[in-house]
């Protein structure tokens, strides 16, 4: 029986779980880039679940497409053959546009903990190394195959025990250490740097995001990215991209790092997030390079994790996938990744034109926007102890009806829907533009 009593606020107070510090918002609805909450005041939401309804809330040819498959078949488990996933893989491998092929999961971590699991597997079917050295630690493996993933400083790759390890930020760490072995960080966009850790006995992949998404929308350099494939071919190692926030149109481009460096093609590359418009779905697509096994024979990359070596119960299921289908059809044929570039440039522009010293920089890659407070912020706007100016900010806009994502202590990020309007991008930036005034 509901409990139609209680505020959904003490509902979580008596039986969530806290592992979110949550804003006081109860939402209850949403349409569009817009959302309500319970007591009916309307917001401009340009956090869109944190890059993941990509089309907007209650699109109504998902919405069509949901309730035609919810009535036919929802989920059968991975031991039988459904179209929609079959679909839905057929078309993930034609944007990426190589030969390969995808497996499917139901969020971002269990993504990437897919990619660290085809490196392990990848690293122990080529020939074992006589000692493999953490670069920053006394770890010594005689004789194990190379299990060594070189990761960025100021990354994020989720919340398992393997994601946090592979995160390149301390905070995420705390009270869960001893970490899992194998990950090393070095400097994001610093080649020496990246040089230096690939030839680090044991190493066995490179795992990028394009864009740093979690620390504040930092684009990787081209350069970066073109040197990352030069040495993974040079060593015999696995490229990998984490695409979870910053790919499937985010950017102006089905793949994030085509808005960069569109001659680069990884070995692999996880998703999630924008997928499915707001399912839960996850993905990797592994490409088809050919692989020498122990035994003489050759086997491609996208074949090494066979039956039995990984699962996933939810993933995949008739019902995301149809959903996830309709998703990227109405990015496709509704013009969605033109209107990120056109209109993620102009909030670049509108937003450098707000006239505030409380604007350190606005940076940004399609309609993924990151806006870095200044420094001093904290002294300016005279804020308690305790509170970051990014958090200050975020709370003032929600008052002001724009929601926002956080990012770090300096930073907000502007994630809208990739159909956002420009009337929209007006009106949030005049938004932003009072509430730094009368900060």
């Amino acid at each position: 029986m509901h409990d139609s009593q209680t505020s959904t606020r003490e509902l979580y107070d008596r039986h969530v779980i806290p592992t979110y510090g949550r804003f006081d918002l109860r939402l209850a609805r949403g349409r569009g880039c817009e959302v309500w909450d319970e007591d009916g005041k309307r917001y401009l939401d340009f956090g869109a679940g944190i890059a993941v309804t990509s089309i907007g809330h209650a699109h109504p040819r998902v919405v069509r497409v949901l309730q035609e498959q919810v009535a036919t078949l929802v989920h059968t488990s991975n031991l039988y053959y459904t179209r929609p996933q079959a679909l839905l893989a057929e078309r993930l491998t034609r944007l990426v546009g190589a030969g390969g092929k995808v497996f499917f999961c139901n969020s971002g971590a269990e993504a990437n903990e897919a990619l660290y699991k085809l490196a392990r597997k990848f690293g122990n079917e080529g020939e074992e190394t006589s000692n493999i050295q953490h670069p920053t630690s006394d770890i010594q493996h005689s004789g194990a195959p190379r299990i060594g993933i070189v990761t960025m400083i100021g990354s994020f790759h989720g919340r398992t025990l393997a994601g946090i390890s592979a995160t390149g930020q301390e905070k995420v760490k705390k009270g869960f250490e001893p970490m899992v072995e194998g990950f090393w960080h070095v400097p994001f966009n610093d080649i020496a740097a990246l040089r230096a850790a690939v030839d680090v006995p044991g190493t066995v992949a490179v795992l990028t995001e394009p864009v740093q998404g979690e620390s504040g929308v930092h684009p990787a350099s081209a350069e970066f990215l073109r040197t990352a494939r030069k040495l993974c071919d040079e060593r015999d190692l696995l490229l990998m991209f984490d695409e979870v926030q910053c790919g499937l149109g985010r950017t102006g481009e089905w793949c994030g790092w085509k808005s960069i460096a569109p001659d680069v093609m990884p070995d692999a590359v996880s998703w999630a997030k924008g997928i499915a418009g707001g399912f839960p779905l996850g993905a990797i697509w592994v490409n088809e390079r050919a692989v020498a096994q122990k035994d003489g024979t050759v086997k491609k990359l996208c074949d090494l994790l066979g039956p039995g070596t990984h699962g996933t119960t939810f993933g995949g299921t008739p019902l995301v996938c149809a959903g996830a289908n309709e998703v990227l059809a109405v990015i496709e044929e509704e013009g969605m990744l033109a209107n990120a570039t056109a209109l993620g440039a102009h909030a670049l522009t509108v937003l450098r034109a707000i006239s505030s010293p409380l604007i350190a920089e606005v940076r940004g890659l399609g309609l993924m926007i990151g806006i870095e407070l200044a420094a001093d912020f904290a002294q300016r706007a005279k804020l308690s102890e305790g509170k970051s100016p990014a958090l200050f900010l975020v709370e003032k806009l929600h008052d002001a009806g724009l929601l926002t994502i956080p990012s770090g202590t300096h930073a907000i990020r502007w994630l809208p829907a990739l159909n956002v309007k420009r009337e929209e991008i007006g009106e949030a930036a005049a938004i932003l533009a009072r509430v730094l005034g009368a900060v």
